[in-house]
């Protein structure tokens, strides 16, 4: 697991790209293992991360080696992703449970076909 620092201006500021996705508040875990509950998922300039709530990365990779889907067994709020070979549990909106938690999700899914889609 790589140990780089992240700040929010990273993956915010104009002169480093247009994020295509993010997303706090995201538990993410290692399948049965929980590694954080107010996590960050962001997806900018053809590249995911998954951060922890104070910004140290959890995983990185480019979307072109990720694939992430939407198990019919979880809820609407989480999806599944694999980066460099760990599956991983995303569940957005920890925090707030509104109906429509999917929609989240989604977007996350249609931000990563659509960040491959422009690196290859």
């Amino acid at each position: 697991m790589a140990e780089t620092e992240f700040s929010a201006a990273d993956f915010g500021a104009p002169e480093f790209g247009v994020v295509e996705f993010r997303a706090s508040d995201v538990r993410i875990q290692r399948w049965a293992r929980s590694l954080t509950r107010a996590g960050q998922v962001i997806v900018k300039d053809g590249r995911i991360a998954l951060l922890t709530s104070n910004g140290r990365e959890i995983a990185s990779a480019p979307v072109t080696t990720v694939s992430a889907g939407k198990p019919w067994f979880l809820a609407s709020d989480s999806a599944v992703t694999r980066i460099n070979g760990v599956r991983y549990r995303l569940t957005m909106g920890q925090r707030n449970r509104r109906p429509g938690g999917a929609a989240p999700v989604r977007r996350f899914l249609e931000a990563l076909r659509g960040a491959a889609g422009r690196r290859t």
